[in-house]
């Protein structure tokens, strides 16, 4: 802790001497040697929100800060004059996604501009989903695979039938589920898991587990809790509260709240990504896909969530969801920059804001 303070103490002397670059670094470098340090938080987003005008990005600090020490006043003082200024900025963004969503309805469906994208998309969103996870084979296998259900020379079963499962799971999803009418239950989603793992551990798959599992530092609750959990998770899925929400939050949040109970010995991120694109597509959207080039970010923003702040995780999702409007409106459009897409430098990721 004292080396943290120390330098915190350099980096405001940096900052007042205008080096902000430096100051920057120490700032990081403070929080690094001590997360949970609500005076350092809270002083390195005042620099963020005067000198890189970064309101969203300072009032998570703030918010962290509060949720180590609730009562630190300047934290709180801070956050109260610009948590209205952060939701406005979270407003307009899903305000101009939305506009993007009604361009990409807009397409006919028998475009074949869109039908080619859909079809690559179905492909992409197996190769990524599985490669977050670990998942070795390239995205060229894995539609050989999908296509042909021959095996791949030099691979492992269990990577090839991993695809398999996605590939089934996917089917599930837009055959059986999507234009149902009604609430998503608990069977559905271990539905959706029973095809996941359907193919690597059937005795496992569509089951909720009976053991404790552990992720990196992170303990779920304990196998007796899992069923009141899920029980409590489907009742807030299909509550009033849930379905207010604007969509991509819903299911942002749907993800979140799933991958934390982490209710199946193995599967859990594929499953809630599953449950977040079902949300997605009731509601009009395209399947998304969290590119594993994304993944440390993505881990990053779940981790936030853990701490106390789901937002960064919501905006990921609503970057990932613009990303993917974005490309079917490539796709289909000989216009494109007509329709606001995010090719300029000007324009920041929800996410990075």
């Amino acid at each position: 802790m004292k080396e943290a303070i120390q330098a915190m103490n350099l980096a405001m002397d940096m900052e007042a001497q205008g080096k902000h670059e430096k100051a920057t670094r120490l700032y990081e470098h403070a929080l690094k040697l001590d997360p949970s340090h609500a005076d350092i938080l809270t002083t390195y987003g005042e620099f963020l929100e005067k000198h890189q005008k970064n309101i969203v990005k300072a009032e998570h600090m703030y918010r962290m800060a509060l949720e180590i020490c609730p009562e630190h006043n300047k934290a709180l003082a801070n956050r109260e004059r610009i948590l209205p200024l952060v939701e406005e900025i979270d407003l307009a963004n899903f305000k101009r996604i939305d506009k993007k969503l009604d361009a990409f309805i807009r397409v006919p469906l028998n475009h074949p501009g869109l039908r080619r994208a859909k079809k690559e998309a179905y492909f992409s969103h197996i190769y990524h989903t599985n490669a977050i996870e670990g998942n070795t084979l390239t995205l060229l296998q894995t539609r050989a695979i999908v296509e042909t259900r021959l095996a791949v020379g030099g691979k492992s079963l269990v990577e090839q039938n991993e695809v398999l499962g996605l590939d089934a799971a996917l089917k599930y999803i837009n055959n059986t589920l999507c234009g149902r009418l009604g609430e998503i239950t608990l069977d559905d989603i271990l539905q959706i898991h029973n095809r996941v793992l359907g193919f690597v551990d059937p005795t496992e798959s569509g089951r909720i587990r009976l053991t404790q599992v552990f992720v990196g530092n992170f303990q779920p609750p304990a196998p007796a809790e899992v069923p009141k959990l899920m029980n409590e998770f489907v009742i807030w899925l299909n509550s009033e509260e849930a379905v207010k929400l604007h969509p991509i939050e819903q299911a942002a949040l749907a993800h979140f709240k799933l991958v934390v109970i982490h209710p199946f010995y193995d599967g859990n991120g594929r499953t809630s990504r599953l449950l977040m694109n079902l949300i997605l597509m009731q509601a009009g959207y395209p399947p998304v896909s969290i590119k594993v080039e994304d993944r440390l970010k993505y881990y990053e923003t779940l981790e936030k969530g853990n701490d106390g702040d789901v937002r960064p995780f919501i905006r990921f999702v609503a970057d990932c969801t613009e990303r993917t409007l974005d490309e079917y409106i490539l796709a289909t459009s000989e216009n494109p920059s007509a329709l606001g897409l995010n090719t300029s430098e000007n324009v920041i990721p929800f996410s990075d804001i």
